[in-house]
């Protein structure tokens, strides 16, 4: 869990392709011109099992008017320290460059495990040629060929071989994880100030002032859990700098491996369009949620009709998705800090909610005789039994029917409200799966 692949080399060698290829998505834009990759992507992969987190890094222009040289290494380097192991990417067709050298001379330094990877063989006359790029020292090229997919598997496999083993983290594994997210300035790390009573993150005006996600172990008044203050994520467009990047990169991860996420929101400045960016982030991880509106000490009205104005507006903002606690805080004057964490406390053991299966259909049925999913083509779809999946991550529920295929993503939706009018799963993500009875 947390693992992190960073895909480095020169552009136009197949980064963004390999990239696309591991996550299974489109997200990163490939085209023939070098140096199509600006900005830095993040996916997610999985292989045999194990989940990980794949980097796209920009590729390098050499005939920039740049010191280019010096931004490599920096780049590399950053990379380097971030990544657990790192995927060096190199073109066949080019054969070694003086690119590569420099690249790989910085690589041969580093302690992570480096995997060099021959991409473009496409033929297997190809992977002869692979042969030359035993002189970057840096062993055994993989040949593989990111377009097609060929090689891929055997890459996966050793990529995974190389990981950290997981001791340390299974230590600590039942301890549940809050992450601390939101815009920069939020008022993030004053809100973990504020809970462990003393000045241990660093908070200025400055938006950006924190960098990395710094855990703390929480253990007062009942509660035992680990905090994480996270960096601000910022649009990427915003993201200049390398080291901000990085930044954004491990809150990420950080929201990755954490039970609860924290949103902040910032009174002053109401939802705006990275919030929603942060909250769908959280959704694609299927983590929890608690919402905590920040600097409500600064607001001049502080009615109640104003916070029901304000709880609207976020729930309609944040629609589908709009069963979670909202809480009205002040980081700086300590207001309502205290239900910020039972309220993250309840909502974790609502993950943990286990609805018998004879309540659950009892309460269910009924409701699917009176209101039953539309008839479609002429066939009328029969729901006859339900149940709660065990040991799934979060609550996941399947219903049984005779055409499953006919049930769309609204039905399910209605599916869902009605269990959260009849259970407390606030602030959770629910599951709902439709099978062949």
């Amino acid at each position: 869990m947390g693992n992190l692949v960073a895909i480095v080399g020169r552009p136009n060698v197949g980064k963004s392709t390999l990239f696309n290829r591991l996550t299974k998505t489109r997200h990163a834009i490939v085209s023939d011109e070098a140096g199509t990759t600006r900005d830095r992507q993040y996916g997610k992969s999985e292989w045999v099992g194990r989940e990980f987190s794949v980097v796209d890094t920009g590729g390098w222009v050499v005939n920039s008017d740049d010191i280019f040289e010096e931004e490599i290494r920096k780049q590399v380097t950053l990379a380097t320290e971030e990544a657990d192991v790192i995927l060096f990417v190199v073109d066949v067709h080019n054969g070694v460059t003086d690119l590569d050298e420099a690249v790989a001379g910085i690589l041969r330094r580093t302690k992570k495990p480096v995997i060099l990877v021959a991409n473009k063989t496409d033929t297997n006359d190809l992977i002869y040629s692979a042969a030359e790029f035993y002189a970057l020292g840096l062993g055994d090229p993989y040949c593989i060929s990111a377009a097609t997919g060929s090689g891929t598997g055997d890459l996966l496999d050793y990529v995974v071989s190389r990981f950290p083993k997981e001791a340390k983290e299974e230590a600590d594994e039942n301890i549940p994880r809050f992450a601390v997210v939101g815009r920069p300035n939020a008022g993030k790390s004053s809100l973990v100030n504020a809970f462990i009573g003393e000045e241990r993150n660093i908070v200025t005006d400055i938006a950006g002032t924190t960098r990395d996600s710094i855990y703390t172990r929480y253990n007062k008044f009942g509660f035992d859990f680990y905090l994480v203050d996270t960096a601000g994520i910022r649009r990427k467009n915003k993201v200049t700098e390398d080291l901000e990047y990085y930044s954004v990169m491990r809150s990420i991860r950080s929201i990755e491996n954490s039970d609860v996420c924290i949103l902040m929101i910032d009174a002053t400045r109401g939802i705006e369009a990275q919030d929603l960016n942060i909250f769908q982030l959280i959704q694609r991880n299927n983590k929890s949620l608690v919402v905590v509106v920040n600097k409500w000490d600064l607001v001049e009205e502080k009615t109640t009709m104003v916070m029901k104005e304000f709880e609207l507006a976020i729930r309609n903002r944040m629609a589908p998705f709009d069963d979670f606690p909202i809480i009205f805080a002040s980081a700086l004057t300590k207001q309502r800090i205290f239900k910020v964490l039972e309220t993250a406390k309840d909502v974790f053991l609502s993950r943990k909610t286990r609805v018998s299966t004879a309540k659950l259909n009892e309460e269910m049925l009924p409701l699917i005789e009176a209101y039953p999913p539309p008839s479609i083509k002429g066939k009328y779809i029969k729901i006859k039994y339900c149940m709660q999946l065990p040991n799934t991550q979060i609550p996941s529920f399947v219903f049984y029917a005779n055409l499953p295929q006919y049930v769309k993503e609204p039905y399910k939706r209605f599916l869902e409200n009605k269990i959260r009018e009849r259970w407390n799963f606030s602030g959770t993500p629910i599951n709902i799966f439709i099978r062949q009875k």
